[in-house]
């Protein structure tokens, strides 16, 4: 196992389908007498089938196998649910497999939590010692490497103020940088690079391709943005529900990963879905999205989208916001429209706000969207405070003849309008 760095062996994990604890004593109990009565759970939520499905079982993964060498690195995909982040928890010792073994040679940073320890009261600087120590770095190594990290994550200005004043972006700098100079020869990621600045995340990615190609470290990680797989991975595997059904070139892998995910989906539940772990507040929570001008997703470049949110919205907040962004298949940024100020207000209740987007000036293709809500903290900095996957849809010809005159991945994917041409003035020979 010399050239081996991570061997997996016919590994399954499975879970128990039911709630485990209610918060407090009285609700488990009585919740455990309904369920021995045969009664309906009286904590349970209204529309919820949990005590039918109490004692069933998910198969999360089942029986992957795959071998990741020394210095390699291994992008992981699939969509929402396929078992890429079970996977991740099993590779770092956060969970263990039902059935199967995994066998590592080296040690393992893992970047499933970016940010986890970091307290809102304490500066920069006692944030990466409190950080680096729950990491597994000792003080020797922090205060070897902390100009390192501090200059990595470009705070040096700020290492000092506390971490409640800054922005989401200044937040996952931090936090990243911490980890990124832990030293191990494995190290996973799951979607690490999902926030800050575009030269911010190339940096990172840099960072990460120094580690694989420079120092031979093994680098395995799961992202929905097939740019950053391309640039980062040398091979790539897809994950569909639970089963490993790829393991090769990183194009075909992102190949099959598009034909998996087109969606025809006009509506969106949101309450079960796991938010990313750099959300940083939870008093509200998109609920459900859904197109309210048609009961299909393909719409006319003339046609206007319309679509309905539904939120909790539990703590009042000065101002909330919502960015609408559009992307292709393969994760890459096509337009924004952001909402700066939500007509919603503090309630317990869900309610209801519709938006309609104009996307005349995209060209024919699949697209899908990204639903951001933020608000700005005391000191100005904006933070993100819920981010989902949003709906799909398509923009289709006006008729039913084939519009091949446009060649996207030459041209981009928005039409500005065509513009005004004039004449100025004509030299004349002679």
């Amino acid at each position: 196992m010399d050239e081996i760095a991570i061997r997996i062996e016919h590994v399954s994990k499975e879970y128990r389908l039911g709630a485990i604890g209610g918060g407090t004593l009285r609700g488990d109990l009585q919740s455990l007498m309904a369920r021995i009565k045969g009664r309906e759970d009286p904590n349970s939520k209204i529309g919820s089938d949990s005590s039918k499905r109490m004692g069933e079982r998910f198969l999360a993964l089942d029986d992957v196998s795959f071998e990741v060498k020394k210095g390699e690195a291994l992008g992981i995909i699939g969509h929402n649910g396929a078992g890429k982040s079970t996977l991740l928890k099993l590779l770092s010792r956060v969970t263990a497999p039902t059935k199967g073994t995994i066998s590592y040679n080296g040690r393992i940073a893992s970047m499933l939590e970016v940010g986890t320890g970091f307290h809102p009261e304490l500066t920069g600087r006692e944030n990466v010692y409190m950080n680096g120590a729950i990491l597994g770095m000792t003080k020797a190594e922090i205060d070897r490497k902390f100009d390192q990290i501090v200059e990595f994550a470009e705070m040096e200005k700020f290492i000092d103020t506390p971490v409640k004043r800054y922005s989401s972006g200044m937040y996952v700098k931090l936090a990243f940088a911490v980890a990124a100079h832990l030293d191990s020869e494995i190290m996973v990621m799951d979607e690490v690079l999902a926030v800050g600045d575009m030269k911010f995340q190339k940096k990172c990615l840099g960072k990460m391709g120094d580690a694989a190609n420079t120092e031979g470290r093994t680098v395995l990680y799961v992202s929905h943005n097939m740019n950053t797989i391309r640039q980062l991975c040398t091979r790539c595997i897809v994950l569909d529900h639970g089963k490993l059904i790829f393991d090769g070139d990183v194009e075909k892998a992102i190949g099959i990963y598009m034909d998996l995910s087109r969606d025809e989906s006009v509506e969106a539940d949101y309450v079960p879905y796991i938010r990313p772990n750099w959300i940083q507040a939870d008093n509200l929570r998109l609920c459900s999205a859904k197109f309210i001008n048609k009961d299909v997703n393909s719409f006319y470049r003339e046609e206007k989208i319309k679509i309905e949110y539904n939120v909790r919205y539990s703590k009042a907040l000065e101002t909330v916001g919502l960015r609408f962004e559009v992307r292709m298949l393969d994760g890459t940024a096509v337009a924004t429209a952001v909402s700066e100020n939500i007509p919603i207000k503090c309630s317990d209740r869900v309610q209801s706000f519709s938006a309609s987007y104009d996307v005349s000036n995209l060209v024919e293709g699949v697209y899908k969207t990204y639903y951001t809500f933020f608000t700005y903290n005391e000191y100005g900095n904006y933070r993100n405070i819920d981010c989902v996957p949003g709906l799909q849809f398509s923009i289709v010809p006006p008729d039913e003849r084939c519009i091949a005159e446009w060649d996207g991945q030459r041209w981009g994917f928005v039409q500005l309008p065509s513009p005004e041409t004039k004449p100025e003035r004509s030299e004349l020979n002679g």
